[in-house]
Order: C-alpha cells, then structure tokens, then sequence
C-alpha cells in the first residue's frame, strides 16, 4: 500500500533528458527558486538513496556502537 509520503518521493523518469552546458545551468536558478526546506529535503532523500536505503524505512542510530556521555568541566 502507497503511502503519502511514498507518491512524495517517487523518481518520475520522464522528467530527466540530456542537456547541453548552459540548459543545465537553468537548474541552479530552478534550485534557487524553491525555499531553503525544499532544498534541505532533497538534498537528503537524494543521499538516502544514494546510499540503497529506503526513505520510508530510515536506518536507526546503532546504539552499540556510540553511546552519550556529559561533559564534565575540568
């Protein structure tokens, strides 16, 4: 079952095509266009899928590995 969230972040393939030097350079001005959050998000569903995970299932902090301690003043 799709979700919201999923549709969200789906790849439309029909969107991309090759692209001459300055045709590309239109995309920063695309970019700039959308606000600082949009940009934020994209940036980090784009990362997560770079690196195979799923955005609707996000990997977790492994807690064996880091853990938190304070800082004590010396």
């Amino acid at each position: 079952m799709a979700t919201e969230s999923s549709d969200e972040h789906r790849l439309d393939r029909t969107a991309f095509k090759k692209q001459t030097a300055s045709e590309a350079t239109n995309t920063t001005a695309y970019w700039r266009s959308k606000s600082y959050t949009e940009r934020i998000k994209s940036a980090y569903h784009l990362t997560l899928r770079a690196y195979g995970f799923d955005p609707e299932n996000e990997p977790r902090l492994d807690r064996s590995k880091f853990s938190m301690r304070k800082n004590h003043p010396t």
